[in-house]
């Protein structure tokens, strides 16, 4: 029987899912989580797709360890834990074109790609939906350079590797980036938090405008006003002689 799994690389825990699944085969959980670690140690910090294929009469199993997601591995490249939440204004990386040919290469076997050249623009494509850039430039303009065959050289040969000048560059380019991102975050939380404070302020002159008096009440529609009695006067009594 087969059992396919995500786990973390290299650190593979038990847990309710590995237990439902693996539990009813009477194999020893323990054992199989630490080949597991054993067999991902490679991919740590990533999820990676393992499938087990168990015996049920003997109890033994063989693993089979598939190369991580290209989104893993695109966050990997970068040092990221995750994508960007809004893609099109906010990045998360500055990755090098090398490395996008590099991912391309190891996915090629399981991508749904006929040549290398659509590898890698699948593998940017991704780039895209995670908010990352491509030799400092936006993913989808990169996108139409591959289009116009302005890397077919890197693609051709598999140029895996940047300079470490580029490197360094790409490095620098994306500091300036992180930090004007964080300027403008940092401006867009205090035009919200002054735009809350004037209508807190507002609100508050509002209820203060006339302390202690209550608001007189309007009249009904249509009635007719009525005229105030005039005040009694005081009967006058005698003087004593």
């Amino acid at each position: 029987m087969k059992v396919k799994l995500i786990v973390d690389g290299g650190a593979m825990a038990p847990g309710p899912s590995v237990a439902q699944q693996l539990g009813p085969m009477g194999i020893n959980i323990g054992k199989v989580i630490s080949d597991v670690n054993q067999a991902t140690s490679g991919f740590k910090g990533m999820k990676v797709p393992v499938e087990l294929d168990v015996d049920g009469k003997t109890k033994t199993y063989t693993i089979k360890v598939s190369s991580p997601p290209v989104a893993e591995l695109i966050k990997k490249e970068i040092g990221a834990e995750k994508g960007s939440g809004e893609a099109l204004k906010v990045k998360v990386g500055n990755i090098a074109f090398e490395r996008v040919v590099f991912i391309a290469q190891t996915k090629l076997p399981s991508l749904l790609a006929k040549d290398m050249k659509a590898a890698v623009k699948l593998v940017t494509g991704t780039c895209v939906s995670l908010g990352v850039l491509i030799d400092n430039k936006e993913a989808k303009d990169i996108e139409k350079d591959i289009d116009s065959g302005k890397y077919d050289k890197e693609i051709k040969n598999i140029i895996t590797e940047a300079t470490p000048e580029k490197k360094k560059d790409l490095e620098k380019h994306f500091n300036e980036v992180k930090a004007r991102q964080e300027r403008e975050k940092k401006a867009a939380e205090e035009a919200k938090a002054a735009e809350e404070a004037a209508k807190a302020a507002a609100a508050t002159a509002a209820g203060t405008a006339a302390p202690g008096a209550a608001p007189a009440a309007a009249p009904a529609a249509g009635a007719t006003p009525v005229a105030a009695a005039p005040a009694a006067k005081e009967e006058k009594k005698p003087a004593k002689k």
